[in-house]
């Protein structure tokens, strides 16, 4: 079965990595969201892809140099559409207990940029506060980082991003002992070999971002877990539909 994973929420209904978008990826059938979080100024971990708050709220300025009561004024939803506005930027706690109160959808966590350990205790301690330890794993594209969340928590499934899959690659997989290594669509067509690879290496494969069934059809051929999308529910309902017996789609399709 392929995993349907909501990148930053149902972000094709809803402002991306807002409350409004995790609760419509819910009801849209995802298996999981995906989404980003990082430090305000003083410390409190929200829910935000950008290191600035420029381009999906009405304020301006580096998220690590505003703290969160001003982080919390910001509208993160009129950008998207009137109907959207006064979201808020949510924190990392709010998410956690929207996740508790709807079951049968699982997290998968982007943290953004190189965090210590005593950072990450930040998400893991209130993910083991919450009971959701066997509902999340962890990612980040730096491998310090992924190994910070081994320090702090052993216990919490983790997961490596890549942009490139150089020679190294699996070595490194298993020094920071992920249980899954997610690739950019555009590895799958440059190494089509690569999920083949890292299954053999016990690795699950997410692959992100894909939104069209082309590109869907290519991963599912290649034998992904999951793909990560910005239109969960129609690719839900793809994944519902389709025929077993259908052709494969080209390779090339995946971008």
């Amino acid at each position: 079965m392929t995993v349907v994973v909501a990148h930053r929420g149902n972000s094709s209904v809803a402002p991306e990595n807002t409350l409004a978008a995790f609760e419509a990826a819910w009801r849209a059938g995802a298996d999981a969201v995906e989404l980003d979080v990082q430090l305000t100024a003083d410390g409190h971990v929200v829910v935000i892809h950008d290191e600035t708050l420029d381009a999906t709220t009405d304020l301006i300025g580096a998220l690590a140099s505003t703290e969160l009561a001003t982080v919390r004024t910001a509208d993160a939803g009129g950008w998207f559409s009137p109907s959207f506005a006064g979201q808020r930027v949510p924190t990392f706690a709010e998410v956690l207990d929207l996740l508790a109160a709807r079951p049968g959808i699982d997290l998968l966590l982007e943290v953004k940029g190189a965090w210590t350990v005593d950072q990450v205790r930040r998400v893991t301690e209130p993910i083991a506060a919450t009971g959701l330890l066997d509902r999340v794993v962890a990612q980040s594209f730096w491998p310090e980082t992924v190994a910070a969340l081994r320090t702090a928590a052993p216990d919490l499934r983790r997961g490596l991003l890549v942009l490139e899959a150089g020679p190294n690659l699996l070595e490194r997989c298993a020094e920071l002992d992920v249980v899954t290594c997610n690739p950019h669509g555009l590895l799958l067509l440059q190494q089509p070999d690569l999920v083949d690879r890292l299954h053999a290496a016990g690795l699950q494969v997410v692959v992100w971002t894909l939104n069209e069934p082309d590109q869907w059809a290519a991963a599912v051929a290649l034998g992904v877990d999951g793909i990560i999308t910005d239109r969960p529910d129609r690719l839900a309902g793809w994944l519902e539909a389709r025929v077993p017996a259908a052709a494969p789609a080209e390779v090339g399709a995946v971008v």
